[in-house]
C-alpha cells in the first residue's frame, strides 16, 4: 500500500521554513521552562503527598483552592482525575514526610479545609473509618445489646463502610441510603451522631524527597545513556556525522516535547519519562530508515549532488513514513482521548513526540548531513585556494559529488 507514487518534493529547498518552525517551538518551550511554568515535576520527582478526593458533584477548582488557601495550604496543585462523570480531584501537597503520621496529616488537612459547614458535635460519615463507626455504635448501643454488642456492631460497621465505598463509590448523599444495609435503630443512631459532607478522601500517597531526587537523577541518566548509545551505534553503523545528526534530532524532539509539557503546565512523571525514552527509540528508528536509503543511493548515484540524493531518498521513504507514523499516531491519539487521567501524561508525550519525531527525521536530520557536506566542500576549496596562492597547482574543478562515506 502506498500513499504516494513517485513523489518529487523538494524538502531541502524548504529547510529554512523547517528551521523557523523548530526555532519558534523550541524557543517558546525554553522560555516557558525558564520564566513561566518551569518544568512541572510530578510528585514522583519533587516529593509530596497525593490526596485523591471524590465529590458528590463536579468539583469547583476555584472554590477548592480558595478553601485550601484559607486553611493555609497555599502550595497545592489541583488536577481532575479519572473520567469526568466520577467527579474526582487529585490534590497534591508539599508534605514530604514518609510516615503513617504524615499520611493521616495530609488526609486530615484536606478534610478540615473542605468541611465548611460541619455541625457541632457530629462526625463526617463520608470520611469516617470502620473503627470510627464501630466505636460510635459501641458507645451508643442503639440495639441495647449490652455485653454481646461487639460482633454485631462490628458487622454493622463493616456493612456500612463497605456499602459506602463499593456501592456508592465512597460518597453517600443521604444517611437514609443505608436502610436495608443496617437495622433502622443503627441508621437512626447514625443520623444523631454523623453528617454527610459533599466529598470523601479515597486515598493518600506519599513520595519522600530522597526518593524523588533519586528518581530525577536516574531519569536524566536514562535519557543521557540512550543518547550516547545511539551516537556510538550510528557511528559504527554509518559514520560519525550520521550519529551526530541523529543525536541532534532526538535532542530537538525531546526539547520540544518537554517544552510542550511546560507550555501546557502538565506534570512530568515517571510514565512521561518512559514515553520520552520510547520516543528516543521511535525517532531514531525513523531517522535510520532515511539514512539507510541515503547510503544506498550514494552508492548508486555517485555523480549526483548529495542534496539531490537526500531529497530522492526522503521521497522514496515518504510513503512508508506516513503509513508507520500515521497508524502509530492514531493509536496514541485514541489513548490520549480515551485512556483516562492516569495515562494522560504518557499519551500526551507520545502524541507530541510522534508528530515531532516524524517531522524531524525529514526536516532536521537530513539537512544536517547536507550542511556538513557543504561545509566540508567549502573548506576543501579554501585549502585549494591557499595552496594556489602559495604557488602550488590548483586541482581541476570537478562536479561536486556525494562524499559522505557509505
Amino acid at each position: 500500500m502506498e500513499f504516494f507514487r513517485n513523489p518529487n518534493i523538494d524538502f531541502l529547498g524548504k529547510k529554512w521554513y523547517f528551521l523557523a518552525f523548530s526555532l519558534v517551538f523550541s524557543v517558546a518551550g525554553v522560555l516557558s521552562m525558564l520564566f513561566w511554568h518551569g518544568i512541572p515535576k510530578g510528585v514522583d520527582f519533587r516529593g509530596g503527598t497525593l490526596v485523591y478526593v471524590k465529590f458528590t458533584g463536579p468539583p469547583n477548582e476555584n472554590q477548592i483552592r480558595s478553601l485550601l488557601n484559607k486553611a493555609g495550604l497555599t502550595r497545592v496543585r489541583l488536577q481532575r482525575f479519572g473520567p469526568a462523570d466520577t467527579n474526582q480531584e487529585l490534590i497534591s501537597l508539599d508534605e514530604r514526610e514518609t510516615s503513617e503520621q504524615a499520611l493521616d496529616r495530609g488526609k486530615n488537612q484536606i478534610i478540615n479545609a473542605l468541611e465548611t459547614n460541619a455541625p457541632a458535635g457530629k462526625q463526617d460519615l463520608n470520611n469516617a473509618s470502620y473503627l470510627t463507626v464501630f466505636n460510635y455504635l459501641m458507645e451508643k448501643d442503639p440495639l441495647h445489646l449490652g455485653t454481646d454488642a461487639t460482633q454485631r456492631y462490628s458487622d454493622n460497621a463493616r456493612s456500612i463502610v463497605s456499602y459506602r465505598d463499593k456501592s456508592k463509590s465512597g460518597v453517600l448523599n443521604s444517611i437514609d441510603e443505608l436502610k436495608g444495609t443496617a437495622p433502622p435503630e443503627v441508621v437512626g443512631a447514625l443520623n444523631d451522631g454523623f453528617f454527610l459532607s459533599n466529598f470523601a478522601v479515597k486515598n493518600v500517597e506519599i513520595v519522600g524527597p530522597q526518593v524523588g531526587e533519586q528518581l530525577r537523577r536516574q531519569a536524566l541518566l536514562a535519557v543521557l545513556y540512550s543518547l550516547i548509545g545511539m551516537l556510538v551505534y550510528l557511528w559504527f553503523r554509518f559514520e560519525w556525522i550520521y550519529g551526530l545528526a541523529a543525536v541532534v534530532t532526538v535532542f530537538h524532539d525531546t526539547l520540544i516535547t518537554v517544552g510542550a509539557f511546560s507550555l501546557a503546565n502538565k506534570e512530568i512523571t515517571l510514565t512521561v519519562i518512559a514515553a520520552i525514552l520510547t520516543l528516543v527509540g521511535y525517532s531514531n528508528n525513523d531517522t535510520i530508515v532515511v539514512f539507510d536509503r541515503i547510503r544506498e543511493n550514494i552508492k548508486l548515484l555517485r555523480r549526483e549532488r548529495l542534496s539531490d540524493i537526500v531529497n530522492r531518498s526522503i521521497n522514496q521513504t515518504l510513503s512508508r513514513t506516513i503509513l508507520t507514523a500515521g497508524l502509530t499516531f492514531l493509536t496514541v491519539l485514541a489513548l490520549y482521548l480515551f485512556g483516562g487521567e492516569v495515562l494522560s501524561g504518557f499519551s500526551f508525550a507520545l502524541v507530541i513526540g510522534i508528530l515531532i519525531g516524524t517531522y524531524s527525521s525529514i526536516a532536521i536530520a537530513a539537512p544536517i548531513l547536507v550542511a556538513y557536506q557543504d561545509w566540508r566542500g567549502s573548506r576543501g576549496k579554501r585549502y585549494a585556494a591557499m595552496a594556489a596562492d602559495k604557488g602550488g597547482k590548483s586541482p581541476k574543478p570537478q562536479q561536486q559529488k556525494a562524499q559522505v562515506k557509505a
